[in-house]
């Protein structure tokens, strides 16, 4: 069935039909639609949605549904990630599974609030303490902010981590035709997150191997669970042994890292013979593709590689794309940030940052003019 929908109403409907049953936000443009969304359409199927008086309230609201047995999501954007920054260090901390949509804008601080951007895009990744890794997706339409929601609670309740939608205004807030049965029929199917036995004894981070999760028990149920913020060892009680200490950061990334190949999910339209790659994200994959498309009018060579998982970065898909060629382009709309994920990997290939971040989108042509590609 095919509905006219905004990037932000596919944000809702996938995460109720991903078993999303608390929603905590504070309104802020351009994510304010997915909180008013989510209080129109959690009550409809037995779940809550809250406005908490902050973002701190949210996402803190958010983590504690999350270890009482609730799916959860929270969304906001730039200036509400600095907010959730401490939290989401808990979540990471506390193994807890929880939705995070950033539907970005042009920064920093306040910055343009109606305008689109894609600068927090390192943040996301780097911006709480620790510096453990985390999972972002990147929805390029409306169709993918509906498949990669669902995506992110696989992730967030597979793997008992924060999950990060790195949306933002232009796809957010965009109508677009979409066969919404379609999406769902290429959408992973809802996990259901694993549960200790209720009458065994019960470790919260229990774990043989690093990369292993251990299965939860909801607080206030049949098993006393401690929760904190602190280094702790696995039955969640504060360790100060740098053994135990090490053990509990190699499981907290390796659990996530283990899995990052099974978890890259991207786009790769290789051309035999071509010198120079493409890589984009987010709404400006929709001006490289055209761009590829004039290239190759134009009687020249150029291949496009578009990823949707930024976070852990899919170094394997990225470096099969680079085989071959001496030019890689990545156009942003920032100053030039994921440029430098794909610099590590591209030996000494030329790399040319395509960087636009005054709130307009950046255009094919721009992309071709600046990228060297005719």
């Amino acid at each position: 069935m095919i509905e006219f929908l905004e990037g932000n109403d596919a944000v809702v409907r996938a995460a109720v039909e991903a078993g999303c049953r608390f929603f905590a936000g504070y309104p802020i443009t351009p994510a304010t639609s997915i909180l008013t969304g989510m209080m129109r359409a959690l009550p409809k199927v037995g779940g809550v949605a809250v406005q908490g008086e902050d973002e701190i309230a949210s996402i803190g609201l958010c983590i504690g549904a999350a270890m009482t047995g609730k799916v959860a999501m929270t969304a906001t954007s730039g200036p509400g990630m600095s907010l959730y920054s401490e939290n989401i260090g808990l979540a990471v901390m506390g193994e807890t599974p929880l939705v995070i949509v950033d539907v970005q804008r042009q920064g920093p601080a306040t910055g343009s609030a109606t305008k689109g951007a894609d600068g927090d895009i390192e943040f996301l990744r780097w911006g709480t303490s620790g510096g453990l890794p985390l999972f972002v997706l990147s929805p390029e339409n409306v169709r993918e902010c509906y498949t990669l929601t669902r995506e992110a609670f696989v992730l967030a309740e597979r793997y008992r981590t924060p999950v990060v939608l790195a949306s933002q205004k232009e796809v957010g807030l965009t109508r677009e035709a979409v066969d919404l049965q379609a999406a769902r029929d290429d959408s992973p199917s809802v996990f259901a997150r694993p549960l200790a036995d209720p009458e065994a004894p019960y470790l919260p981070h229990a774990f043989h191997d690093p990369a292993d999760v251990a299965p939860m028990s909801p607080i206030g149920g049949p098993h006393l669970v401690r929760y904190t913020t602190s280094m702790h060892d696995k039955r969640a009680l504060l360790a100060k042994d740098p053994a135990l200490i090490g053990e509990m950061m190699e499981h907290l990334a390796r659990k996530i890292l283990a899995h990052a190949e099974e978890h890259a999910l991207y786009d790769l339209d290789p051309q035999e013979g071509a010198d120079t790659l493409l890589v984009a994200y987010g709404v400006t994959a929709r001006a490289a593709r055209e761009a590829v498309v004039q290239v190759r009018a134009a009687g020249k060579k150029a291949a496009l590689l578009v990823l949707k998982t930024l976070f852990p970065v899919p170094e394997k898909a990225i470096g099969e794309a680079l085989a071959g060629v001496s030019r890689v382009v990545v156009p942003e709309m920032n100053l030039g940030q994921y440029v430098e994920e794909v610099r590590k990997l591209s030996g000494d290939r030329e790399v040319v940052s395509v960087a636009k971040m005054n709130t307009d989108l950046l255009s094919p042509e721009e992309i071709i003019a600046q990228g060297g590609l005719l």
